[in-house]
């Protein structure tokens, strides 16, 4: 469970969709749940993929660092210190060239070995 954690972040930080995607199950589930810009999700890869894409034109540049990681049986919890360049003007008021800096918690599950849930708070 680790190791997939790692890759996959490896891969998010590298904006590589496809690297992302195939650590995924094929019924992942992904929400985002911020205090700035509300809940946002998706069920399955196909609507996962497009959100990934979609949001590769948003950040000129992101990095999600671990700072420490929890393990269940299943589970797992990840506190995550995160930062970006905003490549666009946002709804948020944040524009383009600025840096966002968030600190939160994701919580990954595994089915089959492979991320079938990612549950990000922040």
């Amino acid at each position: 469970m680790e190791q997939l954690i790692r890759q996959y972040i490896t891969a998010y930080n590298a904006m590589d969709v496809a690297g992302m995607m195939a650590l995924l199950h094929d019924v992942i589930v992904f929400e985002n749940v911020s205090n700035a810009s509300g809940i946002t999700a998706t069920s399955g890869k196909a609507e996962f993929e497009a959100l990934a894409r979609q949001s590769l034109g948003v950040f000129r540049s992101r990095e999600q660092r671990i700072r420490s990681l929890t393990l269940g049986d299943r589970t797992a919890a990840v506190e995550i210190d995160y930062s970006a360049i905003v490549a666009v003007d946002l709804p948020s008021g944040l524009k383009a060239g600025q840096a966002l800096m968030l600190r939160g918690v994701t919580i990954f599950a595994f089915s089959d070995g492979k991320i079938s849930r990612i549950s990000d708070y922040s």
